[in-house]
């Protein structure tokens, strides 16, 4: 049984569709990222999901049930994590876990197993009016994780991190994974953080599903393949070299992209003409296709937009 099916599921806000016949399954222990521009209706499926929402056409059932009739035993079945928590400032990180931990009827030693797992025990005593930005969201994690939910769905859960906090919350998330094979649905507008937790990448705009599947999965399928990124002293003719599918150039034929097959075998043929031609590199980058890429290839903008 998946633990989350959606069926044909549509929401409308006045004249706004804001999702749009969308049907999805989740099976137990997947963590499937849900990407796309803002306005593409992410919230609102996650808001569904959450029973906050409700669909005006179409099913959404949870661990094969829906909210009507079983809110109060899906409520325990799901932890959330928003883009940003607001917490009571002079109550301390102990506090507020045990806070909300009273609401399901915890002992306060899940607290302490929560502290452990998000890394917060030396910040116990610790105001949260006082935390860093990454420990509030580490906290906010916490209080998603006090009723070891089956499901999590985080939403921008690391939005406004610096790099070192957002990979502390990651490894916490693999650790969820890997020990207690948790299913997550992650909303982000961060290409390597989708392709590093997730192994199903969904790519929605303007209420749909325009994509889906692992990164490679999708490259292969939507994108152009690997890309050279170039920057010539001047022209260049690419007459002769085999495996360019197509390019783009900002300054023509001497700044740009190019679009190959395989980097490694048309790097070298590549390297070979500028010398023959007497062209100096000013700047080379080769790298594999992004999701950020992917989607303007798809639709013309960037994910962020």
């Amino acid at each position: 049984m998946p633990v989350i099916e959606i069926k044909n599921v549509s929401k409308t806000f006045k004249t706004v569709k804001a999702v749009n016949e969308l049907s999805l399954t989740i099976n137990q222990g997947e963590f499937v990222a849900l990407l796309g521009p803002n306005g593409a209706g992410k919230t609102t499926l996650i808001e569904m999901i959450e029973g906050i929402q409700s669909p005006d056409k179409g099913e959404i059932h949870i661990m094969g049930k829906t909210w009507k009739g079983h809110a109060h035993e899906l409520h325990h079945l799901i932890g959330l994590s928003l883009q940003e928590t607001k917490f009571i400032d002079k109550l301390n990180t102990e506090e507020t876990l045990n806070l909300f931990g009273s609401f399901y009827n915890l002992p306060k030693s899940r607290t302490e197993e929560v502290l452990d797992m998000v890394n917060l025990q030396a910040k116990r005593k610790t105001f949260t009016v006082n935390l860093s930005g990454g420990q509030r969201q580490r906290l906010a994690l916490g209080i998603a994780l006090l009723n070891n939910p089956k499901i999590l769905l985080l939403d921008e859960p690391t939005t406004g991190l610096d790099p070192g906090a957002r990979r502390e919350l990651w490894y916490i998330l693999e650790k969820l994974k890997k020990e207690y094979n948790t299913t997550m649905i992650l909303t982000t507008h961060y290409m390597e953080e989708a392709e590093y937790l997730c192994e199903r990448i969904l790519i929605m705009d303007k209420g749909r599903f325009i994509a889906e599947g692992t990164l490679n999965e999708l490259t292969q399928k939507h994108g152009e393949g690997e890309i050279i990124e170039i920057n010539l002293d001047k022209e260049i003719n690419l007459s002769g070299i085999s495996g360019i599918k197509k390019t783009n150039w900002e300054i023509p034929n001497q700044k740009g992209r190019i679009y190959v097959d395989n980097i490694a075998e048309t790097l070298p043929a590549l390297t070979a003409i500028t010398s023959t031609q007497n062209i100096k590199i000013l700047e080379l980058e080769c790298r594999r296709m992004t999701l950020d890429d992917l989607f303007i290839s798809m639709t013309g903008r960037h994910l962020h937009e």
